[in-house]
């Protein structure tokens, strides 16, 4: 696979598998979600959308400077290591909002965190540019966890 292809696959699996998290996410937003009880710090709604966005892009991109460089262990444990903490993303949506159960989502995003940190790690040692690309995700993940355990103790 040439790398225009890559690059393509990159952005349309990561942007495109991380707006299916938002169809649990959109129909309890003015349900469940709006009943709960939220910190000061809560952000409006109208921000996650055009956050997310962004941090998928920046994932593809990031996704993609990994993918284009020569095989290596060193590339296919950063690329199962990206996979785990995208599958844990994805999760975390299903967990909040479809089951609503606030306190798993909170471990899940935990654990998350933990396989973002570790990507990261891993693209650094294959590429600068790749790691720092995921710092931003990493952050709203940090202020997202703040933000669960805020709300799981809070209801």
């Amino acid at each position: 696979m040439n790398n225009i292809t890559k690059c393509i696959v990159s952005f349309v699996c990561i942007i495109g598998m991380g707006s299916l998290g938002g169809i649990f996410t959109i129909t309890e937003i003015p349900n469940w979600y709006a009943g709960l009880n939220k910190p000061s710090f809560n952000p409006p709604n109208s921000l996650f959308g055009p956050v997310w966005t962004l941090l998928y892009t920046l994932m593809a991109l990031s996704f993609y400077l990994i993918w284009k460089q020569v095989d290596s262990p060193q590339k296919k444990i950063a690329i199962v290591l990206f996979i785990i903490q995208f599958i844990l993303n994805f999760c975390w949506s299903i967990i909040f909002f479809k089951y609503h159960l606030i306190q798993w989502a909170l471990v899940e995003i935990l654990v998350m965190w933990i396989f973002i940190l570790l990507t990261i790690l891993h693209f650094w040692k294959l590429s600068k540019t790749a790691a720092l690309l995921l710092l931003p995700y990493l952050f709203w993940v940090s202020f997202a966890s703040i933000l669960n355990a805020a709300i799981f103790k809070l209801n």
